[in-house]
């Protein structure tokens, strides 16, 4: 035996042998090494140990010490046989009897088992009773000495069996085969040591169920305490052992179980409270010592059997959950709470529960239940039944431990004082205790091995350990599924790296479905437990911590139902933390649905100034804000708490960590944020982000320093919260704006029809989510900006602002991302980024106007270079203005056009050019701010000017582009459909920007139809070689003309109401201030400038076919302008027919290019590139310039072929103008026809005159065809345009003072006209001479004005020298100096056509003659003195030149008419019936005298020398006045000392002389002409006898009173007149002289002598030198006899 045991002895066992003797008897002296020696001690073992066990036969105790203490030592050096060691246990099993040493006993039998295994069998039960029996013994050291050994010894029994399986480990054995239901002591199976612990085990179980045991025989008593003790240590310590031996595991379920449960018994049946008389028998009351190590085991077996045990385990949880229950004793349930804690902690052992139970169809929802009763435990913990006692008993259970108020952990607490972390809800304050560390379950009750008696259970212990083990639930649960979630999405990770074409499957299908499934359905099975008991743990919890740990429960549930796909327990965890965020019973309807049914009193202010915070009597929470509640009912305030804001930070973390798994729960979130944020006045900030703002209605909010500096905290977060839904997936983030979208929705609800401020938590963080997205901005864009729209048209401006910020900020963002592809590639996007813009158009409110317009401005500013294809919408954003806009859009949208045009033409494509044409004449067109219509006019210049320099770029691209059109057009069947098709597409961009231009010059304000006008004219003029020629014929007809069609029509139904000065400290001039008045501005202006286009591009014009029809049409508007009521229109008018009428004829000469582009108005921009710049920056073109104008217009260099038909066309063209030239003239000059016409319109005169001083120009083109009949036509307009009075007003500024002889301008320019044609005339061939006579009738109609100013129709003017200008309306003008002028011209022209047939025989002489008779006449009565002085001065220069040709053509009777004209003109001039004026100096007198003198020497020098070539009558006429003149007295009215000279004594003498010159002529050629100066000699001496003798008689009969002077004079006057005779006949040869005048003269002696007597000295004198001639004659008459004779 020993051998087989051991066979050889190691080294250590000799040293040890050695040892143990020398330790026995000191004395013995040291042995060799002896190898077999313990070997051989061993096997003599039994004789060796024998003395010893004589020894404490003795029963002396010394010996007995000494032998136990030898014995041990034996044992310790392992050389102890199976035999001996028999015969140990025996004589120990003795002294136990006799109750020695029952320590060393003990001590022996450990040593004995621990030191080797030869102990077995019986006699290994014999120790292991001997131990049971010391224990319990009276004493109790030893009690507790023993109680402690049989736990070591029961160990070790187990221990050998796991040391034996050890060793076998490797071996496979073939057990004989376990038949159905096995006798439970078949253990023939098991090896030695297996069988021992079997037996043990099963004693055990037999000993607590107070059985017999089968193998531990000699056991006299046992306690159940112990014995379950026992059990659950070898349970706990050695789970292998059962699981792996059939056996074992068949006496767990066979004995230990039922045994457990039949223990368990009075504890299910127990009712707390109940009285015993009600149950039928008196139930046994629970007990404690067992209660709890059966709860012991009962966790034991779960923890580690629960696999094998699982009917059973269902059996013991649900008692678990029972002992929870509300009636049990408060230890029961603390135990019991203690376990389930123990369960909690294990989060896979509850997966096995819900795999076991839950999920197994007719089972008890066991891990359901478990959740539900801790739940409930917690519930029931705050519903107290004597809830009336003091806060120290509250959570105490009843009975005699209720009222041990000294109990542990119940001090004299006062709930309302403490700090202490507790729970309070509805009057209940439950403290809370720090039970165990987090994940461990360290139990307190289920540790008190030693109490007997329940213990007293503090308050707030049980509530505790529920509160830990909820926790750890969670923890575990969520913790565990996470992991395993993790393994699977990294596995799925990978599988998609390595086969990215294929979709990942669960990989092996059915284990990970299934996991699936368990996790989802533990979750379903514990969630609404979980969310009941955090809920109300959360409600009730006062301390900062223990909320931290709640929520953080509540959040980690979410977030795993979340990532589970479970939404209703998410939603309603999220609800939960979101309702514990907003102060209690906060209206929100999205909380609403499982509103808890709280009741808790309402927070309130008392007033606003003082604000008194009264905390409700349920909560102890620190408030630390007061502020606005973000509902419809504006009243009130609400509160905010410590534990609110705590919460809210874990909705926060939440949204934050856990976003992606919310889905539709954003919603939840974030509509408890908005009202938080709102509650604490948190307003959105640049960007979206919430910045602390005040609060603007109601009390304004009150926060608390703690609050305030968390503030930035929580925006912050908020703000990290969006910005890390760049991390969510697609889907998920279309949860969150989708979110937003709705919450700004209900926020748009609430601000209608309210001023209150609106919530903008949404908007402003839908901007923050799309600012930090942009990288996949495409998916989100359309719910984004769509919504933003909506916002944008709200009615509250504090709301729409933000909607529009954000979409502003949204699409300036976008534009500035760099993208990937850029914007530049990817068109699609560009575009979709940029509609919301274009889409804001249609918002009517102007302040989301102006901000759309600032962003386009920031947009041009920052993405102006890159927009491309965006080109068109950003146009059309600007181009979207009306006039109900006001200034301020209208200007901002100015702002970004004029960048556009300043800085962006080139980068944009130029299709889009068309475009901005249009929004710069939509500009122009707005009536709001005239300053930018007008600086609209200048960049449409500025545009043209572009347009110019980069013709060439232009037009390629363009028609690239039309041909992709075309293409586009054909595949589809349709026509091209664009403005002014079919002119090529540069052509038609110009007619664009020319439309336009023509739109704005009929604008209905002056200052931007002047300034289009402008333009109009100046762009086509400086740009217009660009066109090609068909294009012209648009130009001409459809800009050009029909512009003149608008602007007559305007102009001609213009109000002529006048306009008030316009803004009141404006002043309009006078000439301005009707509608009409400013429009005749338009007029002219359109007017000049399409004439001015006729005039410098006429050659091109005359190729397009149509030119004389369009002449004809300009013509048209010329006639109707020019005699429009306006006078500054028709004088325009005529300006611009003036301009027509002077067009040059090119020269042919191809070197002189730039002369003859400039002759056909082309500007010098384009003659000299490299020098002249134009409007904006010098062109510098390299083409040469003709290049370039052939190329645009190949025709307009090229002269018209010379030939008939040029010329007839020419002709034709300026007949037509002819013919408008009279029928305007006609028109305007015909006098109105009767006296009612007063309002009738009179042309004015520079308008005349600009008519009148067209004809010279007009004349030179149809000279060759000018016939008497358009003469006549001409002498018409003349006479009508010379006879137009001016108007009062007018005439100070026409009008010469009357004094200043000075022509008119159109007088002169009638004289101009008449001038042009007479010198036509004179070089013209023979038959246009015919037209002389015509010219001077004319001429000497104007001559007639003179004296007669013509008549006006009735017009009633007054003459301009006695017109005072405020009385008369119309006033004559001074005729005088242009018909002295034309008198002039009269005179100069006869001078040179005296001669000519047609002058001869139009008696053109004698008209002259009879026109100046009147002025002659009149004399001294003419309106001017310069007339008549004129008038004779002509006469006798006519007559100079006039009497040769009569005296010619005498014998023709062409003049015979003429004498009797003429003598009559000397008569009525020489002896004029008016009297000179009385003013007239003597010298002047004198001077008018010496004229009369020169007719008289005309007379005497050119027609009575040819008398005979003059008819006889007229001689007649002539020598009567000679003879009347010699003697007649000149006047009657001067003075004694004036009477020598104002008898015109020369005039007289001179008259006289003639007389009797040819009286006494020698010459006399034929008898009449003697026969007439004796005659008229005879006539005067008869006067003077007659005179004399009447002198006489008077001069008797008057006696002293002297004679009238003018008598006096008359008698000086006759003495004269004979003292002449006499001089004159003593000249004249005597045989001249007729005897019957000798005798007269004689006969005149007497009277003379009786004149003597006269008493007046002048008479005397001249009487004197009267008589003395007399002298001469007195000799005898012989002389005369001879004389006669011979």
């Amino acid at each position: 035996m020993i051998n087989k045991v051991q066979p050889f002895v190691t080294f250590a066992e000799l040293t040890h042998s050695r040892h143990f003797l020398s330790s026995t008897d000191d004395c013995l002296p040291p042995a060799p090494y002896l190898c077999p020696f313990p070997a051989a001690l061993k096997e003599n073992s039994s004789e060796v140990v024998q003395p010893f066990l004589m020894g404490c036969g003795t029963k002396e105790p010394k010996i007995t010490q000494l032998c136990l203490a030898a014995i041990q030592r034996l044992m310790s050096h392992e050389v102890v046989s199976e035999a001996a060691a028999g015969n140990i246990i025996n004589m120990l099993w003795q002294l136990m009897e006799n109750g020695l040493e029952e320590l060393k006993l003990l001590q022996t039998v450990l040593v004995l088992l621990t030191t080797n295994t030869v102990v077995h069998d019986e006699v290994l039960s014999k120790a292991i009773v001997l131990c049971f029996r010391l224990h319990f013994t009276k004493d109790n050291i030893t009690n507790n000495t023993a109680a402690a050994t049989v736990r070591q010894v029961v160990t070790v029994v187990f221990e050998r069996m796991v040391a034996e399986d050890e060793r076998f480990k490797g071996i496979v054995e073939h057990p004989p085969p376990v038949h159905g239901n096995t006798n439970r002591r078949s253990v023939s199976t098991l090896r030695p040591s297996a069988k021992d612990a079997y037996m043990l085990f099963q004693d055990l179980c037999q000993l607590v169920n107070a059985d017999a045991p089968y193998w531990l025989v000699g056991m006299t008593e046992m306690t159940r305490t112990f014995g379950l003790e026992l059990l659950e240590s070898v349970l706990n310590d050695f789970p292998g052992v059962f699981l792996q031996h059939q056996e074992f595991s068949f006496l767990l379920k066979e004995r230990v179980c039922p045994l457990v449960i039949k223990l368990f018994s009075p504890n299910i049946k127990f009712r707390q409270g109940s009285s015993s008389a009600a149950s039928p028998a008196p139930v046994e009351k629970p007990y404690f010592p067992i209660c709890m190590r059966l709860l012991r085991v009962v966790s034991v077996l779960i923890k580690h059997f629960y696999s094998l045990l699982v009917t059973e385990c269902e059996i013991f949880l649900s008692l678990l959950v029972k002992f929870l229950d509300g009636e049990k004793p408060q230890w029961l349930r603390a135990v019991a709470v203690e376990s389930v804690h123990r369960l909690c902690v294990q989060p896979h052992l509850l997966r096995s529960f819900c795999q076991s139970y839950d999920m197994k169809q007719h089972s008890t929802k066991v891990f359901r239940d478990i959740v539900n009763a801790l739940g409930s435990f917690i519930q029931s913990l705050f519903i107290v039944p004597n809830a009336g006692n003091s806060a120290a008993v509250r959570g105490l259970g009843s009975g005699a431990q209720g009222a041990a108020q000294g109990g542990p952990g119940t001090g004299g607490v006062s709930g309302n004082l403490t700090t202490q972390a507790a729970f309070e809800y509805r009057g209940t304050w439950i403290p809370l205790m720090t039970v165990s560390v987090q994940g461990s379950a360290k139990a307190t009750y289920l540790e008190m091995l030693d109490k007997v008696e329940p213990p007293s259970i503090p308050e707030g212990y049980a509530m505790s350990v529920a509160f830990s083990a909820l926790l750890d639930l969670v923890r575990g649960i969520t913790s565990m599924i996470e992991r395993e979630l993790a393994i699977e999405e990294e596995a799925a990770a990978e599988f998609r790296e390595t086969h990215p074409d294929q979709e990942w499957q669960l990989q092996p299908g059915k284990n990970r479905n299934i996991a699936h499934l368990v996790w989802e359905e533990m979750v379903s099975a514990c969630w609404c437990g979980l969310l009941a008991a955090l809920s109300l743990l959360l409600d009730a919890s006062t301390d900062e911590t223990a909320t931290e740990s709640i929520l953080k429960a509540e959040l980690t549930m979410a977030s795993l139902c979340g990532r589970l796909g479970l939404v209703t327990p998410r939603d309603a965890f999220i609800t939960a933390i979101c309702k514990a965020s907003l102060p209690p019973h906060y209206a929100l309807t999205v909380l609403s649905s499982n509103a808890a049914t709280l009741s808790s009193k309402a927070y309130s202010i008392q007033g606003q100034s003082v604000q008194i915070i009264s905390p409700s009597s349920e909560s102890h929470q620190q408030v630390v804000a007061v502020g606005q509640p973000l509902t419809a009912q504006p009243q009130g305030t609400v509160v905010l708490t410590a534990k609110n804001i705590q919460c809210m930070r874990t909705l926060l973390n939440l949204a934050h960590c856990h976003g992606a798994v919310l889905g539709t729960s954003w919603q939840l979130v974030l509509a408890t944020l908005q009202h938080l944020v709102w509650i604490l006045g948190l307003k959105p900030g640049v960007g979206g982000a919430l910045k602390p703002g005040r609060a603007v209605e109601g009390p304004s909010t009150v926060l608390t320093t703690a609050v305030m500096t968390d503030l930035p905290v929580i925006s912050n977060i908020l703000s990290r919260l969006f910005e890390s839904s760049q991390y969510l997936d697609d889907v998920s983030l279309h949860h969150l704006i989708n979110a937003l979208c709705s919450l700004s929705l209900e926020a748009m609800e609430m601000a209608y029809g309210n001023n209150k401020e609106p919530s903008l938590f949404a908007v402003a963080k839908l901007l923050e989510t799309g600012l930090v997205n942009m990288d996949r901005i495409e998916i989100l864009w359309r719910p984004l900006t769509g919504h933003l729209l909506e916002v944008c048209q709200h009615p509250n401006s504090r709301m729409r602002e933000w909607g529009a910020e954000a979409l502003t900020a949204l699409i300036k963002a976008g534009l500035a991302y760099k993208h990937d592809p850029p914007l530049a590639q990817n068109q699609r996007l560009q575009l979709l980024l940029l509609n919301p813009l274009k889409e804001l158009s249609n918002v009517l409110h102007a302040d989301i106007r102006q901000k759309q317009l600032e962003s386009v401005l920031q947009i041009l500013q920052s993405q102006g270079d890159s927009l491309g294809p965006g080109w068109p919408l950003v146009l059309g954003v600007i181009g979207a203005i009306r006039n109900d806009q006001g200034e301020s859009l209208i200007r901002t949208a100015f702002q970004c056009l004029q960048l556009v045009v300043t800085d962006f033409l080139p980068t944009m494509p130029c299709t889009c050019l068309q475009i901005v044409v249009d929004v710069a004449g939509s500009f122009g067109l707005q009536n709001q701010e005239l300053n930018i219509s007008l600086t609209s006019i200048g960049l449409l210049w500025n545009i043209s000017d572009y347009f110019f320099q980069r013709g060439e770029a232009i037009t390629q691209e363009l028609e690239k582009e039309e041909e992709a059109l075309q293409k586009q057009a054909q595949e589809k069947g349709e026509t091209l459909n664009r403005p002014f098709h079919p002119a090529p597409p540069f052509d038609c961009l110009w007619l664009c920007l020319y439309a336009k231009l023509g739109e704005l010059c009929v604008d209905p304000r002056p200052a931007v139809r002047k300034s289009a006008g402008q333009t109009l004219f100046s762009t086509i003029a400086a740009h217009g070689t660009l066109l090609q020629q068909p294009t012209w014929h648009i130009v001409v007809w459809k800009v050009l003309f029909h512009l003149l069609d608008c602007v007559r029509t305007s102009s001609t139904t213009a109000d002529k109401e006048k306009i008030e000065s316009g803004g009141g400290n404006i002043l309009i001039h006078h000439s301005r201030d009707t509608a009409e008045k400013q429009w005749a501005e338009t007029w002219v202006l359109t007017l000049a400038g399409v004439a001015r286009i006729f005039n410098t591009r006429r050659y091109l014009l005359q190729q397009l076919g149509d030119f004389f029809e369009a002449w004809e049409v300009l013509l048209n508007h010329i006639q109707s302008a020019a005699l429009s009521k306006n006078n500054e229109v028709s004088l325009a008018a005529l300006k611009s027919f003036q301009e027509i009428l002077q067009i040059v004829t090119p020269v042919k000469d191809s070197d002189k290019t730039g002369d003859a582009l400039a002759a056909m108005g082309v500007p010098p921009v384009l003659i000299d590139p490299l020098s002249a710049s134009g409007p904006g920056r010098p062109l510098v073109r390299s083409d040469s310039l003709v290049e370039r104008l052939t190329c645009y217009n190949g025709a307009e260099l090229q002269a018209p072929p010379p030939g008939e038909d040029s010329a007839l066309e020419d002709s034709t063209l300026w007949w037509s103008a002819w013919n408008t030239w009279y029928r305007t003239g006609t028109e305007s000059t015909r006098p109105p026809s009767g006296l009612t016409e007063k309002l009738s319109f009179i042309p004015s005169q520079p308008f005349l005159t600009a008519l009148i001083q067209i004809f010279p120009a007009l004349y030179q083109h149809i000279k060759a065809n000018f016939s008497m009949e358009d003469l006549k036509k001409l002498g018409i307009i003349l006479h009508g345009a010379v006879s137009v009075p001016i108007s009062s007003d007018a005439s100070p500024f026409i009008l010469p003072s009357y004094t200043e002889a000075v022509l008119t301008s159109l007088q002169e320019a009638v004289l101009t006209a008449l001038d042009v044609l007479q010198k036509a005339i004179c070089v013209g061939p023979e038959n246009l001479q015919v037209m002389y006579p015509a010219i001077f009738e004319q001429l000497l109609l104007f001559v007639e004005f003179s004296c007669k100013p013509p008549q006006y129709g009735r017009m009633e003017t007054k003459h301009v020298a006695n017109a005072k200008y405020n009385q008369a309306e119309w006033v004559a003008l001074n005729y005088v100096p242009f018909a002295e002028r034309s008198l002039e011209v009269v005179v100069d022209l006869y001078h040179k056509t005296a001669c000519h047939k047609a002058v001869i025989n139009e008696k053109v002489l004698q008209n002259i003659i009879k026109t100046l008779r009147m002025p002659l006449g009149l004399k001294y009565a003419c309106p001017s003195e310069s007339t008549w002085k004129l008038a004779v001065s002509s006469l006798l220069k006519v007559l100079s030149i006039g009497l040769p040709v009569a005296r010619q053509h005498a014998s023709s009777g062409k003049f015979d008419t003429m004498w009797p004209e003429l003598a009559n003109a000397f008569e009525d001039f020489l002896f004029t019936k008016s009297s000179p004026p009385d003013n007239l100096s003597i010298q002047e007198f004198q001077k008018n005298e010496a004229i009369d003198v020169e007719v008289v020497q005309l007379i005497s020098t050119e027609i009575l020398p040819f008398a005979n070539f003059i008819p006889k009558d007229f001689v007649g006429q002539i020598m009567a006045m000679l003879n009347k003149g010699s003697i007649h007295s000149q006047s009657s009215s001067f003075t004694e000392a004036e009477i020598d000279v104002r008898m015109r004594e020369d005039f007289s003498k001179v008259c006289f002389e003639t007389l009797l010159q040819f009286s006494f002529s020698n010459k006399v050629s034929t008898p009449q002409e003697g026969y007439i100066s004796r005659m008229a000699l005879s006539v005067l001496l008869k006067r003077s006898q007659d005179v004399l003798r009447r002198y006489v008689e008077d001069e008797r009969l008057s006696g002293r009173c002297p004679l009238p002077r003018q008598q006096v004079t008359e008698i000086i006057f006759v003495l004269k007149a004979i003292s002449t005779l006499m001089d004159s006949l003593k000249k004249t040869q005597p045989e001249n002289v007729d005897s019957n005048t000798w005798a007269q003269v004689i006969a005149l002696y007497p009277t003379l002598v009786e004149c003597i007597t006269c008493s007046s000295s002048e008479v005397s004198s001249a009487l004197k030198e009267a008589l003395g001639p007399f002298k001469d004659f007195m000799q005898p008459p012989v002389s005369r006899v001879q004389n006669g004779e011979s």
